[in-house]
């Protein structure tokens, strides 16, 4: 365990967001912004507000920008800046990127998708399966929430093409042995298919040392603006067709998958946000994170039922949980009510809640490295009133 320490005072003096008596325990819904992200977007809409390929100075501007997101993008994934694409989200990234791969597949190809996914990560494939008559298969998890492994090795086949799994869970937090995932698809001859969204603010992400083909994530869960941003493997992207309007450029290479004008704001707060997280570290962010989870879970009440891994080993600093004798919308609007910000029903996690058996879902809080020691006792204390 890393042993470096987060000054969360001066972190938190650099979010104006923060400046709220409420604790926010929202951020697998999209966390806060620093200043610094909302200065650079306002500075690019001010100074260097142009569309690219002009012969004048903001147009040049807006170009450089573009090409520094890139490379940030590059830097941030552990990949090529020209492996990476934009867009307007995760999800519209992933419906056009499915319907990319799945050209050229045929009637009965199957795909293998997991029940610790977001349906981010579901829907595309299943839409795409009913477009091309194939088969989406769902990998199951264990009791304690962990993948199935055996179950995912069981279930491939000469015919898996995609194997489509979370880096980890945005609703019970559990994290997935990507290295193994890719190792088994692989083999299998499948593309592996990799949902950074909930993952992305908890740790660095090396697309290349993970081996994945394909990476998505969101920079609004990781301190940045509302923006989709994919990698995928050189190889891959140069052997597919993608759906674009004739007179935009093939190179960069990923820009091939980027449809129309890019939202050149976004791209410096994107840049801004990366800038924020590496003036930080990942060994004090993690470490943060790990403290403040095992508070929380050394101090839930005995009235809180929690579904995920009982410490922090496996996991990221997510919890989901339901009162005793209280629904989870209950629970949620009470707590909201009484100053703290936390969610509730299945977040998008559709598979996680039926496998728990939980038809209204449960309550999520989600802590992140702007979160305080304070916050997590004061949240704790409450719930032990409920």
């Amino acid at each position: 365990m890393s042993t470096v320490a987060l000054d969360v005072a001066a972190v938190r003096a650099r979010f104006s967001a923060l400046r709220t008596p409420t604790a926010l325990f929202d951020g697998p819904g999209g966390t806060q912004v620093p200043d610094e992200v909302i200065d650079a977007i306002s500075t690019y809409l001010r100074e260097s507000n142009a569309n690219v390929s002009g012969p004048y100075e903001s147009s040049r501007r807006t170009e450089a920008l573009v090409e520094e997101a890139r490379a940030t993008a590059g830097r941030f994934l552990g990949c090529s800046p020209d492996e990476v694409a934009f867009g307007a989200n995760m999800s519209t990234l992933n419906f056009a990127l499915t319907r990319t791969a799945g050209r050229k597949w045929r009637a009965g190809d199957e795909i293998l998708v997991t029940k610790l996914d977001h349906d981010a990560n579901v829907s595309p494939w299943l839409e795409l399966a009913h477009d091309r008559d194939l088969v989406v298969r769902f990998v199951d998890i264990n009791d304690d929430t962990t993948l199935d492994l055996d179950d995912l090795e069981r279930q491939l086949s000469d015919r898996t093409r995609v194997v489509a799994f979370p880096l980890a869970s945005n609703a019970v937090g559990t994290k997935t042995d990507a290295k193994r995932i890719v190792e088994l698809a692989r083999a299998a001859g499948a593309l592996s298919w990799a949902d950074a969204v909930h993952y992305g603010p908890h740790g660095p992400i090396d697309a290349a040392e993970l081996g994945v083909d394909v990476l998505i994530c969101s920079p609004y869960k990781f301190f940045g603006p509302h923006l989709g941003l994919a990698y995928g493997r050189r190889e891959l992207l140069e052997s597919w067709r993608p759906y674009k309007v004739r007179p935009a450029a093939n190179e960069p290479l990923g820009h091939r998958f980027e449809t129309g004008t890019l939202p050149h704001e976004l791209l410096a707060g994107f840049v801004a946000a990366v800038g924020y997280i590496e003036s930080i570290g990942w060994d004090a962010i993690q470490a943060h994170e790990r403290e403040l989870g095992e508070r929380f879970l050394a101090g839930l009440p005995e009235s809180c039922t929690l579904y995920g891994l009982p410490t922090m080993d496996g996991r990221v600093a997510t919890f989901a949980f339901n009162v005793d004798g209280h629904g989870a919308r209950e629970t949620a609007t009470k707590l909201g009510d009484r100053g703290f910000a936390v969610w509730q029903g299945n977040y998008y996690a559709m598979e996680v809640m039926q496998r728990l058996g939980l038809p209204e879902g449960a309550v999520r809080a989600g802590i992140v490295h702007y979160n305080t020691a304070d916050e997590v006792d004061r949240l704790l204390a409450e719930l032990e009133t409920l």
